[in-house]
Formats: C-alpha cells, structure tokens, sequence
C-alpha cells in the first residue's frame, strides 16, 4: 500500500487531498500544527476508508518542525503533498517582518527541504511524486505571498525536468479561490467575490491527481482558472502591478 504525507492536512486542500488519496488506498502521513484536530481527522478517515493515518504534529514555520518532517520522509513516502501556508490581510508594507519571513519560511524553506528530503527514496524507487501547492496568485505581483508562490513553481518546474527522467514526478498546484478556512484565518473580506469565482477543495484534489498522472509540471484547476492564467502572462508587469494593488486598498 502506498504512503502519502500530507501538511496543513486538517483543514481546506490539505483535507481535501487527504480523503482523495484515503479513497485512493493510500495510506496517510497527516502534518498540522493542532494535535485536536490531528487524531479527529485520523480517526474519521481510518473509520471511513479502512486505511491507516499516521498523525505528525509539526509546526513546519519552525526549525524544529521543518527536521521532524524532514526525519519522516527521509524513511520512504510514496508521494508528498506540501500544502501548509498561510496569508496576510495587508501589504508587506503594513505586516510585521517577522511575520513575512515565517511566511518564507513556511511557504519556501519548508516546500525546498521536505521536497528534497522525499526525493531520494522515489529516486531509490523509480517511482513517486510530491505535489507543491502555490496559487493563481503565483503569476500576479501580490506581495511576499505571490512572490513566494511564484517560487514554488519556479521551483517545481525546475526540480520536474531533474527528477522526471528516474520515475519521479513534480508539480505545481495553483488553484485560484477554494472554500477553505484560508481566507477567514487571513481576516480577508471575500464577500464581494460571486459565486463562480470559487472553488471547492475536493474539485482541486481531484484536478490536481489528474494531471500529476499526466505527468503536468503545472496544475490549475478548472477551464476558468486556465483562462485567468493564461491572460496573465500575456499582460505586461507594470499593469500586472497596478491590478494587484486595488487588493490592498
């Protein structure tokens, strides 16, 4: 039986990929920093798909958090989904550095070294894949969150044309709005978003574990969300700039 490990897995995507895989007959690794929520996701998932839940309580902005999951997958995972992440309410301007920088940490830092830490036993192995959560917010200028977003892909596109030649696959995930606990823990205002605009978690897993099969170095989910990414890259950086302003007013 396969083994996924799976951060920010108690809430929103990380959930969502958690009773996909689950349904999939994979056995789970669960990461969150709430150890309450940790075993009650465990216990539900176990009780609804018969599969083991393995629960690994971590805070992956931290040092310590980032080297127990390191220890983890340096054991043998099959595939690895970094989802944990946070946002900002304000501009960087307005947000404490510090919090900026455990936003590096956790959306950076955390994806390079869990990433790299899973690798060498799928490389052992022939097979695997990890899945690198970023955002449609990746390719619009938004502050540390889409820059660090941006990274992610840039990263997982460069780490897809290493690996992929030994088995292994990587690929970016970039959803636009999903209905998670996301927004609400950012204390950001979406009330004036209509309702086609969002997504929901389980139609991410799902696209998502379609296209890694495909062997796609980039997922965005949904026929709309492709359209947005593609005239985004169309228009030139100073008016990307001026459209990703009106956020912060």
């Amino acid at each position: 039986m396969p083994t996924a490990l799976i951060t920010g897995a108690t809430a929103g995507i990380g959930a969502a990929f958690a009773r996909r895989l689950a349904a999939d007959g994979f056995s789970l690794v669960l990461v969150a920093r709430d150890e309450e929520r940790l075993t009650a996701s465990a216990e539900a998932l176990h009780k609804r798909y018969g599969v083991t839940a393995e629960t690994l309580r971590a805070d992956l902005a931290t040092e310590e958090g980032i080297a127990s999951a390191e220890e983890r997958l340096r054991s043998g995972v099959d595939l690895l989904v970094n989802n944990a992440g946070f946002g900002h309410p304000g501009g960087f301007l307005d947000t404490p550095i510090d919090d900026e920088v455990r936003m590096l940490r956790l959306h950076c830092e955390a994806v390079l070294r869990l990433t790299q830490a899973a690798l060498p036993y799928m490389i052992s192995k022939g097979r695997g894949g990890v899945v690198n959560v970023a955002s449609v917010a990746a390719f619009l200028p938004g502050g540390t969150y889409g820059a660090s977003k941006s990274w992610v892909v840039n990263y997982s596109t460069s780490a897809a044309g290493l690996v992929g030649r030994r088995g292994v696959r990587v690929m970016a995930l970039c959803p636009g709005f999903v209905r998670t606990e996301f927004h609400g823990r950012a204390q950001l205002d979406m009330s004036h978003l209509p309702p086609f605009a969002w997504l929901s978690a389980d139609r991410v897993a799902a696209d998502a574990m379609r296209d890694l099969a495909r062997g796609a170095w980039v997922s965005v989910p949904s026929a709309r969300y492709k359209a947005v990414v593609a005239l985004l890259r169309l228009l030139p950086v100073n008016l990307l700039g001026r459209i990703a302003r009106v956020r912060y007013r």
